[in-house]
Formats: structure tokens, C-alpha cells, sequence
């Protein structure tokens, strides 16, 4: 395990709540984290779990660590980067987030999940499917990015409809 150390090489205690916290804050200020991942990053620094859980307990209270916040903005990153619902939530409940805050970041992007997916299908592809084959691979790539097969179908038939 590796040894609790401040930036610049200076040890710290790795039993130290409040060293753990200040480590743990550094990671949160460049963006939000579920609880798990923090907790993963500070052990990996070599702080103990009872430091590690202290650090946490302290960041909750404070609002540094937010479940809903992490939420919400990790959905909103990926929506951004052409993912669909399915593939959101199971990236969210992998990182430890339970289904009612998975569910309420969902409804707060208000999305339009067809659109989202024919503008993934266009940026992706450039022109609407010529033949069945394309059709298909075009299916398979939004199932990949996490778009459930109604949705798809809905997209593709929407970009072929206004296709010239």
C-alpha cells in the first residue's frame, strides 16, 4: 500500500481524518465523484478505511460530497457526450448511486431521447442508411451507446423521414 503523502513528498498520517479530507477535497474540486470512487481514490493514496470513512462522513456533512449532484452531472456530461438512458443509469448505479437518485437525474434532463439518439445516428453516420445492412449497423451502434431498441427505431425512422 502506498504511503499518505502530501503534494511536494511531505508524509502525513494515513489514520488522519482531516488529512484524508483535505486529499479528498483536492479530487472533488476538479469534479464531482460518487462516494465509492472517492473512497477507492483516498485508499489507493494510502489512507486507512476509518480515515477514508471519517473524510466522507465530514465531506457529506459539509455538502463537498453530494450524491444527487454527482448525479445529475455526470448524466448531463454524458448525455453531452451522445449517450442514451439505459446506458446512463448503468453507469450510475455501477458507481454506486441507488435508483431513486439514478431516476430523479434522468427526469432532470429533460431529454428528448429520440432526438438525442437521431443526432447521435447523424453525427456518427453523416447520411441515412442506403440498404437494410446499413439500417441494422446503424440499430446496433445506438444499442451500443445505451438507446433502448423503440427508441432507435423511432430515430432512425425520424432521420430517414427527413432525409432529401
Amino acid at each position: 500500500m502506498p504511503k499518505a503523502r502530501r503534494k511536494g513528498g511531505a508524509p502525513v498520517d494515513p489514520a488522519d481524518p482531516e488529512a484524508a479530507l483535505e486529499a479528498g477535497l483536492k479530487l472533488l474540486v476538479r469534479r464531482e465523484h460518487a462516494a465509492p470512487e472517492l473512497a477507492r481514490k483516498l485508499a489507493e493514496r494510502g489512507f486507512e478505511r476509518d480515515a477514508v470513512d471519517a473524510a466522507l462522513e465530514r465531506a457529506r456533512e459539509l455538502d463537498y460530497l453530494n450524491e444527487t449532484r454527482y448525479a445529475e452531472s455526470m448524466a448531463r456530461h454524458r448525455v453531452g457526450q451522445g449517450y442514451g438512458e439505459q446506458r446512463i443509469r448503468a453507469e450510475l448505479a455501477h458507481n454506486g448511486i441507488d435508483g431513486d437518485t439514478v431516476s430523479l437525474a434522468i427526469e432532470a434532463l429533460e431529454v428528448d431521447w429520440v432526438e438525442q439518439a437521431r443526432g447521435q445516428l447523424e453525427r456518427h453516420f453523416r447520411h441515412p442508411p442506403a440498404a437494410r445492412e446499413d439500417e441494422a449497423r446503424m440499430l446496433r451502434h445506438l444499442a451500443g451507446r445505451g438507446f433502448p431498441g423503440d427508441v432507435a427505431h423511432r430515430a432512425l425512422a425520424a432521420w430517414k423521414d427527413e432525409a432529401p
